[in-house]
């Protein structure tokens, strides 16, 4: 059949199984939009505030659904506002398609109206990108973008479209979604491996967001407790396993668990799956669990001894590697290393309750307590973001959302929106403070529009609560620009986008604003009024190891 470029567009969605997108139109984008109008019935397209936190969205539909999330913006400011949010996607490894009109192809090159070369823009935070200058291209352009969004570790593709190749006609054909290439695979250490963690007297596992990635939640259940091994979780993969499961020593890193980087310092092995030794968990990489093999397990190869230096790997899909792997691994138990862990948790930090004033564990507690367990939770960053993933009580993977990598400032509110839309009944609480919210408290408008029913809980301290500690700690408390006393009133702001909007001061107050939150058919912003000094520990310095944790 013969068709328009901007319906080959559609078409193409369609064969991808994609039913739902996110956006913002403008003069280089009509072609496509007025195909959407042709599709509505079949493409549900949720127009947001601004371009990012459309990007946003699509990034929190993707995490939460594990499908390929899909954005459009139109050309210029339309696509440099999509480059934070791809840029977020890019460091988590969440697979999106990002999809930008440009100027017809006759006025590319002479600085016209809205143009931008976008594609050289981001072709550092992409997996790949495509600029189509031929309609005849378009069909496999963009199916060859999915399957690079999806293959191997997940990551954004960018596909710029002139308007003229919009508006051309040519003869389209469908094609059955292809299977995913081969992924690079490398197992020859299998039986080494497995010779390490039957020997150990020790071992430790330490995994991040490739767990989550390659749903191998179960499978490392089931080795955890196969092997006995105790295992800790860097932010991206908060869920993965429940908080009250025997061998979780929860968050490991900067604001981990103290028994968590204990424990890796200590170990005779360390299991590295589906993790990068990010700056955020390998603090000073010389020290990095220096009295242990090292194994890293990971889907790309480049990952291997980029940031610490490791003993032995295996490349593949983690899910593909650890089914491998259990078959070889001994059934038993480490009652010696269970018992030091268990004596180092007797001295972990605890916060302090208290009845009269808002604690921000307590805060989260009650939302946990609340929500239930089908609650998925989005964060911004900052002081809020270390909170939630010290405190939330995970028990589901792909239900704890946040800027992981890039730490996005003004993540959350379009990405709670995404996720809300795609895991339907189940409540979606958006956690926040004062800072991350100015930047994004814009798409209440999204979430009224379309009766997103989002519950916003923003810890407010009038000021840049992690910058502000960092001042604390690092810089004499000279406060340079972090207190900006800023006198918003979120209740009246929310009333004005049409939103129901709550100011708590205690948590009994906090309590009752949930309760009426959670049978709300709309978005809800609760303001939660904590104390400036109020600070994430506990803290290991940048640069520093476990012995320098301040926990005071």
């Amino acid at each position: 059949m013969i068709l328009t470029g901007a319906q080959i567009v559609a078409e193409v969605l369609l064969e991808q199984g994609v039913d739902t997108v996110f956006g913002y139109p403008g003069g280089s984008a009509l072609n496509i939009y007025d195909a959407l109008y042709e599709y509505k019935d079949k493409i549900t397209h949720y127009m947001t505030a601004h371009e990012q936190g459309a990007a946003h969205a699509a990034d929190g539909y993707s995490r939460v659904t594990g499908k390929t999330g899909v954005v459009f913006s139109t050309s210029g400011p339309g696509a440099t506002n999509l480059v934070t949010g791809i840029a977020t996607a890019y460091m988590d490894s969440v697979p999106l398609v990002a999809i930008t009109a440009n100027v017809g192809t006759s006025l590319l090159g002479r600085d016209s109206f809205q143009e931008v070369f976008i594609a050289g823009i981001t072709m550092p935070i992409t997996k790949h990108n495509f600029v189509v200058r031929h309609v005849e291209e378009l069909a496999d352009t963009l199916r060859l973008s999915f399957a690079i969004a999806g293959e191997g570790r997940k990551g954004p593709v960018l596909v710029d479209i002139p308007k003229d190749i919009t508006a051309a006609k040519t003869e389209f054909t469908h094609k059955p979604v292809e299977k995913p290439m081969e992924k690079k695979q490398d197992y020859k250490n299998l039986e080494k491996v497995a010779e390490l963690i039957n020997n150990a007297k020790r071992p430790v596992i330490y995994f991040g967001g490739g767990v989550r990635l390659s749903d191998a939640g179960d499978t490392l259940r089931e080795m955890i407790n196969l092997a006995d091994i105790p295992a800790a979780y860097t932010i991206m993969a908060a869920g993965v396993l429940s908080y009250n499961e025997r061998n979780n020593l929860g968050l490991i890193g900067m604001h981990g668990c103290r028994t968590a980087n204990l424990a890796v310092d200590n170990a005779d092995i360390v299991l590295a799956i589906g993790t990068r030794f990010s700056d955020r968990v390998a603090l000073n990489t010389k020290y990095f669990a220096q009295k242990a093999k090292i194994v890293q397990i990971d889907i790309d190869p480049s990952e291997i001894n980029k940031n610490v230096n490791i003993d032995i790997s295996l490349i593949g899909d983690v899910n593909d590697v650890l089914t491998k792997l259990l078959p070889l691994l001994k059934s038993t138990k480490h009652d010696d290393w269970q018992t030091q862990i268990n004596e180092w948790q007797k001295s972990d930090y605890h916060p302090t309750d208290s009845d009269t004033v808002l604690h921000p564990h307590q805060i989260i507690g009650k939302i946990c307590d609340l929500a239930g367990e089908d609650a998925v939770y989005v964060t911004d960053v900052g002081q809020h973001q270390m909170w939630s993933a010290q405190y939330i009580n995970h028990v589901r993977t792909r239900s704890f959302l946040t800027s992981g990598g890039l730490g996005t400032m003004g993540y959350g509110y379009g990405a709670a929106i995404g996720a809300k839309i795609a895991c339907g009944d189940r409540p979606v609480i958006h956690i926040t403070g004062d800072g991350s919210f100015h930047m994004n408290m814009n798409e209440a408008c999204t979430a009224v529009s379309y009766d997103v029913p989002v519950i916003t809980v923003i810890m407010n301290n009038a000021v840049l609560g992690m910058v502000r500690q960092w001042q604390s700690v690092f810089y004499g408390k000279r406060y340079s620009s972090s207190e900006p006393e800023r006198k918003t009133n979120y209740v009246k702001v929310a009333e004005g986008f049409g939103a129901k909007g709550f100011h708590c001061e205690t948590l009994a107050e906090f309590e009752s604003a949930l309760t009426i939150a959670l049978e709300q058919k709309g978005p809800v912003w609760i303001e939660c009024v904590i104390d400036r000094e109020e600070v994430v520990l506990p803290m290991i310095p940048s640069g520093g190891t476990v012995s320098d944790t301040i926990i005071d």
